[in-house]
């Protein structure tokens, strides 16, 4: 048996073991219903950049420090936090065993895994991986393998599941979907730094979130 670490996965092996088919020019607006911001929303985004730009023209800013200065921050403020959501951080993933190539794929997420505190078959799953911005260099792209193989679990038992890969300036979600084979569609690149792209970043958020307390209530 073959074990392999999901952190040191290209994209091309996690296409290869997990058979995943990548599909291009998503649409936010069939998920999701993008609703406006209020001028305290748009003011408090306004804040979270300028803390963020503090530090990144300083020429590096650590997985950490994003996930203080930059995601905390969005999800409490796209309603996260609030039950019946739940938020969790780094814990074993549970083992993923390919049986047609004899291999075992396993790893420690340091990723946020947004679920309810009381899931439900309909639920939708989100997960979101920080990567270390140093120099501003860091595609957000370069963590698609590693959030990919995290969330195939939750795709077993969910039909939808929303992943997003950061470096704290750009923002990629993809829309993972059941399916022989499954599939994941890249949508919309969105950045922190442009004002009307921050504005969809925090709508698609907010979305996301009343997405799942709207599932878990029905």
């Amino acid at each position: 048996m073959t074990t392999l670490i999901a952190k040191k996965l290209t994209l091309r092996q996690v296409h290869e073991l997990l058979h995943f088919e990548e599909q291009f020019d998503g649409s936010f607006t069939p998920w999701l219903s993008l609703e406006p911001l209020t001028d305290i929303e748009q003011q408090e985004l306004d804040q979270i950049r300028q803390d963020f730009v503090a530090y990144l023209i300083d020429g590096k800013v650590l997985e950490g420090q994003i996930k203080l200065l930059v995601i905390g921050p969005l999800l409490r403020l796209a309603g996260f936090y609030r039950s019946p959501i739940k938020i969790s951080l780094e814990q074993d993933i549970a083992d993923i065993v390919i049986e047609d190539e004899d291999t075992t794929i396993k790893g420690r997420f340091d990723i946020l895994s947004i679920n309810k505190e009381q899931p439900i078959a309909t639920d939708i799953a989100f997960w979101v991986l920080v990567i270390e911005a140093k120099n501003s260099s860091v595609n957000s792209f370069e963590g698609l393998p590693q959030l990919l193989t995290y969330a195939y679990k939750s795709l077993q038992h969910q039909e939808l599941v929303w992943g997003l890969t950061t470096n704290g300036t750009d923002y990629r979600f993809v829309l993972l979907r059941q399916g022989n084979p499954p599939t994941y569609q890249h949508m919309p690149l969105l950045n922190l730094m442009d004002r009307e792209s921050a504005i969809q970043l925090l709508q698609v958020l907010k979305a996301i979130c009343k997405r799942q307390n709207s599932l878990g209530n029905g």
